[in-house]
């Protein structure tokens, strides 16, 4: 079954996705991403290719209906995709190369420009999940893709603060907060384009966010000395993130552009960026989503951000 259900108490759409394919029998020890096992037949750089297991379909069947007026079902339509950054298994960003990790941007990039055009697509959320305590069950670097055929709740609140604070102040909260000084204390490194905080009101301990200096709407609104910088910026999270604890640092990366055909222009007050949001506490603890994180949307932060940027600055790692 893959259908939308849409909860009348919070607006939000939940994707039911219960029928799934029985998952391939591989020799041990053996992993699917790697080229000539299964879903890659040949050495490659980089590669894009339809998750098996997806939770949209472009061709999604019809939803069955409850006949109620308050239970609503839409077709779970969309497209879910695998982005592998490396052929190499024992990789990860924090290992890759400059010139890897723009062709990763371009890839990104392509993607969102390929999807935008799909008709019925209204957001296309790039990420990638890393570690088993994000749920990771394949350590070979790749991130996803999901094109909804929906905006995303938390999206839509984003969408819905920074267009009100623009039409008050006539002016992007991204931007000003950057002109204004006030992250000073939070700046993990800035280089010519990009600015890495760990922003003020950052959820999770470690949270790492990426701004560009310049206002851009998209991804594929950066120029290509942007797009490099990107790149750096995003390499040296990683490294840092390994560095800390010296062990392999899980994190869950998220980039957040505007919605697509939806009749609006968003150019003006959404500001592309990059959300690093890892589980850690602590070398040995997790930051768990408890009660309150899940049940209300509040969370609890147990460190002082400017003091993990502080942390995270001072790791030294080499960005040759």
């Amino acid at each position: 079954m893959h259908e939308l259900r849409f909860n009348p108490l919070t607006g939000e759409w939940v994707i039911i996705s219960s029928t799934r394919s029985s998952r391939p029998v591989l020799p041990e020890g053996s992993c699917p991403l790697c080229p000539g096992v299964l879903e890659l037949e040949k050495d490659y750089d980089l590669a894009v290719f339809d998750n098996r297991y997806p939770s949209l379909l472009l061709n999604a069947e019809e939803p069955h209906t409850y006949g109620s007026r308050v239970l609503k079902t839409e077709k779970a339509i969309g497209k879910c995709e695998v982005i592998m950054y490396t052929s190499e298994h024992n990789s990860a960003v924090s290992k890759l190369n400059l010139k890897q990790l723009t062709k990763l941007i371009e890839v990104w990039c392509d993607r969102y420009r390929e999807l935008s055009n799909l008709n019925g697509i209204k957001y296309i959320f790039i990420f990638e999940n890393r570690g088993k305590e994000v749920g990771t069950t394949l350590s070979h670097a790749h991130g996803q893709l999901y094109a909804f055929p929906f905006i995303p709740k938390r999206i839509k609140e984003k969408l819905h603060t920074i267009k009100t604070y623009y039409l008050k102040n006539l002016s992007c909260a991204l931007c000003d907060l950057i002109k204004e000084n006030s992250l000073e204390k939070n700046i993990v490194r800035e280089t010519e384009y990009m600015l890495t905080v760990v922003p003020p009101y950052a959820r999770f301990p470690y949270e790492v966010h990426i701004y560009p200096k310049r206002h851009v709407s998209a991804i594929i609104d950066l120029t290509a000395r942007e797009k490099i910088d990107l790149a750096v910026a995003i390499g040296d999270v990683a490294k840092r993130y390994d560095k800390l604890f010296d062990e392999a640092f899980p994190y869950m990366m998220t980039l957040y552009n505007p919605p697509v055909n939806t009749g609006e222009i968003h150019d003006d007050y959404f500001h592309f960026h990059v959300e690093f949001n890892p589980p850690k506490r602590t070398k040995d603890k997790l930051k768990w989503m408890a009660s309150v994180e899940t049940g209300s949307w509040t969370f609890i932060n147990p460190s002082e951000p400017e003091e993990v940027a502080k942390k995270l600055r001072e790791v030294v790692i080499d960005n040759g």
